[in-house]
């Protein structure tokens, strides 16, 4: 029973610490490294709909997860017992743990966000997901800039 406290516990720590390794401003103004500098194009428009929806942690995350489950259950499942019952425990325990893992990621890497569906002012009409920003809440009627670099897009306030 002890044992099986510790793997609990072990795991999840090891998780919250692997999960919350995020960039610190996700929301729609943020930028790396690589955006800087760079040529955008810039369209106006007035937001037709905004709606909540919810933007699911990347393969990459539940990758991640899977990966550091699955080795932290099989340590600690192979110092149960001996001989093949310590075989048994390891692969169970790495089963268990990376099935454990890749739920703790895909939960922890859950963000809110909004669609936004935009009538720019040449008549087009497009949407645009990106996560949400408290202190930038868009409403119907909201005229937006539209920055496009290459296949991605932000919305901003005008």
């Amino acid at each position: 029973m002890a044992t099986t406290t510790y793997l609990s516990t072990a795991l999840a720590l090891s998780l919250s610490l692997l999960v919350g390794c995020t960039s610190p401003n996700p929301y729609g103004d943020a930028y790396g490294s690589a955006e800087t500098r760079t040529i955008q194009e810039v369209y106006y428009g007035t937001v037709v709909k905004a709606e909540p929806v919810t933007i699911d942690a990347s393969d990459q995350t539940n990758l991640i997860g899977t990966i550091a489950g699955a080795a932290i259950g099989g340590i600690l499942g192979s110092k149960v017992g001996g001989g093949t019952g310590s075989d048994i425990a390891a692969i169970g325990g790495g089963l268990l743990g990376g099935y454990a893992g890749s739920a703790a990621a895909g939960e922890a890497g859950k963000r809110n966000g909004v669609n936004l569906t935009i009538r720019l002012d040449d008549g087009q009409v497009i949407s645009i997901v990106q996560e949400v920003n408290p202190e930038m809440i868009f409403q119907v009627g909201q005229q937006v800039q539209v920055n496009v670099d290459g296949d991605t897009a932000r919305v901003v306030p005008r």
